[in-house]
């Protein structure tokens, strides 16, 4: 492989790793300062429990997601320096804001949070919470801010072969955020509320102490799991139609659509050749008008295709290949849309019985939930690879290739070594996290008396 390809194996392969951890570190905090919230206004003990079992599990999933975060921003100065020298002046103010002002906010306070048991009033200390989940998803949405730089520029100037800032107000309203961002959020959600289902259904399963607090659990994740469902949903819906005026070529590499329509159609089931830039089609079953409909919201208008965006982009910007890996982007938005319709019916199914107050009487569905705690990181995994991967062959949409931003130091033999070193290091954090999370998952409440001692040890 060459050294382009290492470099983006590489920070492809990290970032899959720490996004692992990212989704229930957004949504997971939102859950448990709800339910320390009902314990405030209701003083049932049972809440009480209920917040301590989620947040320890919250406390493993965190510090092992800083570990593999860090890394992340190393590789641009090492791997990535033209990027760095090229974008620096941009990208670094959304990540300096989040280190200084969000990543503190969520840390500091989850100390507080882990510590402040029994020391602060009940309200106080429910308020610490509340702003680990602030600090977590101001976070996000600071690096979110950076990709969509990366995946739509505005508010910039070329300045001596540099990128520089010339309107901040016009980087965090981004159009590319207003669409990226609830998407991420509400995946966080949904990724949090399997999290919780999945885990209680265990107990139910197992019918182990503490039913109760299980039995309040369950009902928590089936709300928030229908909410966050939905909402991903119709997010995404609207983030799809951004993509389609924003970046034309990733809307018809999903669809794998070759050719130019109106209407356009919508693939049930494609396969096409891709060589260099030529893009050829072998099979295809598709649906008259539907992508017209998708994005346009009526069953007219053309959606341009790969020959007329590769064209077209030649013209523009000069001869090269435009077209991102077809099959790639075609399979992953399946596999990403899919497993989201797959959670919506299972939460829609869960708030029926729930509804019903016959959850615990379902076995075979409390079974299924266990498995599907993975669902969602299956398609937040699938939903970054369509992200990044559709936007080749930029790295910053129109403005640099991923050729010109690999560091001209490294050879592939330093690539290799540290890809091999990352992928067992992370590897082994990956099953360490799964461990932990499965071994005091399965503890239930009851052995949860200090999560003081039990942070520290992490």
């Amino acid at each position: 492989m060459d050294t382009v390809t290492l470099a983006r194996l590489q920070f492809g392969i990290t970032t899959v790793y720490h996004f692992f951890f990212v989704p229930l570190t957004l949504g997971l905090p939102i859950l448990v300062a709800i339910i320390e919230t009902i314990y405030v206004r209701t003083g049932k003990e049972v809440y009480k429990r209920m917040t301590k079992f989620w947040g320890k599990l919250l406390l493993i999933n965190f510090a092992l997601g800083v570990v593999t975060g860090i890394v992340l921003e190393f590789q641009f100065g090492m791997n990535w320096s033209e990027y760095a020298r090229f974008m620096g002046d941009i990208f670094g103010v959304p990540l300096a804001t989040e280190a200084l002002s969000s990543f503190f906010l969520e840390s500091t306070f989850l100390g507080v949070w882990i510590f402040g048991w029994n020391k602060l009033p009940k309200a106080l200390h429910a308020a610490t919470m509340w702003l680990v989940a602030l600090g977590s998803n101001l976070s996000g949405l600071w690096i979110l801010i950076a990709n969509s730089f990366m995946q739509q520029p505005v508010g910039y100037a070329i300045v001596d072969g540099r990128a520089q800032l010339t309107d901040f107000g016009a980087l965090i309203t981004n159009p590319n955020i207003i669409t990226q961002y609830p998407h991420v959020l509400t995946s966080g959600v949904v990724t949090a509320s399997f999290f919780i289902m999945g885990i209680s259904a265990y107990h139910l399963l197992k019918r182990n102490d503490d039913r109760e607090a299980f039995q309040r659990s369950f009902r928590i994740g089936a709300i928030a799991a229908i909410i966050g469902s939905v909402l991903v949903i119709l997010v995404g819906h609207a983030q799809t139609q951004h993509i389609a005026q924003s970046q034309p070529m990733k809307l018809a590499a999903l669809e794998a659509l070759v050719r130019s329509e109106d209407p356009a159609s919508f693939s049930l089931f494609s396969v096409v050749h891709q060589d260099e830039s030529r893009v050829s089609e072998l099979v295809a079953i598709r649906i008259p008008a539907v992508l017209s409909f998708l994005t346009y919201n009526r069953f007219s208008g053309e959606v341009k295709g790969i020959e007329d965006l590769q064209a077209d982009y030649v013209a523009r910007l000069g001869p090269d290949n435009y077209v991102p890996p077809v099959m790639l982007s075609y399979f992953t938005f399946r596999i990403m849309v899919g497993a989201g319709f797959l959670l919506a019916l299972l939460a829609f199914i869960a708030v029926v019985l729930v509804w019903r107050g016959i959850f615990e009487r379902a076995p075979l569905f409390l079974r299924v939930l266990i498995p599907a705690i993975g669902l969602p990181y299956i398609a937040n995994t699938a939903g970054w690879l369509l992200t990044e991967m559709g936007r080749q062959p930029w790295i910053v949409y129109g403005l640099q290739k991923t050729k010109d931003a690999i560091s001209p130091a490294v050879t592939p033999g330093m690539l290799v070594f540290s890809l091999l070193l990352f992928t067992l290091v992370y590897g082994g954090l990956m099953i360490a996290d799964i461990y932990l999370l499965m071994r005091f998952a399965r503890q239930g409440t009851t052995e949860h008396e200090q999560p003081e001692s039990a942070a520290l040890a992490y």
